[in-house]
């Protein structure tokens, strides 16, 4: 007998329906079928958004945008994950989201015209602008202590941080690679940024850090 892939969430609501305003009507009549953690099965977006809002961590992640770079929507996906602060996109205003899955309506996200942009508004927030990239000069993120308000920068699928960009930056951070690829992708990057910054500074006390479920 053939077997489908298994089904993603929870079907209609059973029993009477809870009162509490966080839950959606519709959900709990039709089924939650999307990709989110089991805590948050039938809450509406603004609910979800919400609950993060009070928990989010303290780094951003920025990424350039001259391209519209398929890399973007994959960032933006994994910084919902891991909970950034802010997502920013420096250059054009309109991205390719298709790998964000939907998951750039829980996270906030803010638009740069340039690298002098996104500096200037982190600085005023006393955020340390970090590049990500393989260039001459820049330290070892494995061996660097990482401040805790910090946006890591990362450049384009190619090309890598603009000038401008290195420019704006108050360090640039590079990541060992021991193969024959002379880079891997931003994406990639972006994923191992942030999970430095979360095994130095997140709380894996609690039950906030999400391992899993039956749904």
């Amino acid at each position: 007998m053939p077997h489908g892939p298994a089904e993603v969430g929870l079907g209609p609501w059973e029993g009477p329906w809870p009162t509490d305003e966080r839950y959606d009507e519709e959900l709990l009549r039709e089924g939650d079928r999307r990709n989110v953690v089991d805590r948050y099965r039938y809450w509406t977006v603004e609910a979800i958004r919400a609950d993060l809002d009070t928990r989010r961590h303290d780094f951003h992640v920025a990424i350039e945008n001259w391209r519209h770079d398929f890399n973007i929507g994959t960032v933006v996906r994994t910084a919902n994950a891991f909970l950034a602060a802010e997502v920013h996109i420096v250059g054009n205003r309109r991205w390719n989201r298709r790998g964000a899955m939907v998951t750039d309506r829980y996270q906030h996200l803010r638009h740069h015209a340039t690298p002098e942009d996104l500096a200037a508004h982190l600085h005023e927030q006393g955020v340390t602008l970090l590049g990500i990239d393989n260039l001459p000069g820049s330290t070892h993120l494995e061996t660097t202590t990482v401040p805790r308000q910090v946006c890591f920068l990362f450049g384009q699928e190619g090309p890598g941080l603009s000038e401008a960009a290195r420019e704006a930056c108050d360090g640039t951070l590079s990541i060992a690679q021991f193969g024959s690829t002379r880079s891997i992708n931003a994406s990639a990057a972006a994923a191992i940024a942030m999970h430095t910054w979360v095994r130095r500074y997140a709380d894996l006390t609690g039950d906030a850090a999400w391992r899993g479920g039956s749904a």
